[in-house]
């Protein structure tokens, strides 16, 4: 099934449906991965701080298949801003995952705090230039910090990575990414471990009608969305099952009931503060 591709606002395409490798470490990482590639997944989100750089490239490589075939994500952490220290770290990911670019590098965290983000995204266009990344963007921005990065850069991020799920959906950042040609990407999409959507009686009911799990009504109502999305799972079931959402769509009705589980919660940190 042939995954369906976003255009960024800098030109290149994204698969809009990927895989994470949050808290998938040591050598079960590789494992994880090399199952999502037999699948059929080529988009893999990481990042620096997930330990497991090493894995998904030594998995992407015995795969076989051509790097240029995947779409490969990895950020920087926060404790790393600044004007000169992303680009030792986008050289040391680079090596742990044996690639001469990543298709799209993110900021991880605003760390607003520390007020140092507008130098790292100015570092991170030198990246792009320099053709270590081809695509640079943002993780966990509010809209305030999106419009320094606007206002004060050359570039516009091609993503924002936030928390998005069924009750936390961010309806308002989103409408703003769209106006800055921001394509939106969710983490957490299943809850984040926090909440089961399989406990939502309107998502078991939605699934139902389509013979699919809750799980698999969400990430389609993502798709449908526009939103670029990654489950996370290490159990090979899930992962088929996650991937197997291409033969149905759902409904006008049934999006406004899912638009209508919406509480504004967040389960994670809070990019002002984290």
């Amino acid at each position: 099934m042939a995954i369906p591709d976003i255009t960024l606002n800098d030109g290149h395409t994204i698969p809009q449906l990927g895989f994470g490798i949050y808290r998938v470490t040591g050598p079960d990482a590789q494992r994880v991965v090399e199952t999502a590639i037999e699948v059929g997944y080529r988009h893999f989100d990481g990042a620096a701080l997930y330990d497991n750089e090493v894995e998904l490239g030594r998995a992407i490589a015995a795969s076989g298949i051509p790097r240029e075939e995947f779409f490969v994500t990895t950020k920087l952490w926060r404790d790393h801003h600044g004007r000169t220290e992303p680009h030792a770290e986008i050289a040391r990911s680079l090596d742990r995952l044996g690639f001469d670019y990543v298709d799209l590098y993110l900021i991880h965290w605003p760390h607003p705090t520390l007020g140092k983000y507008l130098d790292t995204w100015l570092a991170f266009e030198e990246i792009r230039d320099q053709g270590l990344a081809r695509s640079i963007g943002v993780s966990n921005f509010r809209q305030e910090d999106l419009a320094v990065l606007v206002a004060e850069s050359r570039t516009t991020p091609a993503v924002n990575q936030v928390e998005l799920h069924p009750i936390f959906q961010q309806g308002e950042l989103r409408t703003f990414h769209r106006g800055l040609g921001i394509a939106t990407e969710a983490w957490g999409p299943l809850g984040h471990g926090t909440y089961s959507v399989s406990d939502i009686p309107s998502l078991v009911t939605i699934g139902e009608a389509h013979g699919k799990s809750p799980q698999q009504v969400v990430i389609r109502w993502l798709l449908q969305e526009g939103v670029i999305v990654f489950p996370k799972s290490s159990t090979a079931s899930r992962i088929a099952e996650n991937f197997d959402v291409f033969d149905f769509e759902l409904s006008e009705d049934e999006l406004t009931v899912i638009r209508g589980l919406d509480e504004g919660r967040r389960i994670g940190y809070d990019p002002a503060t984290a």
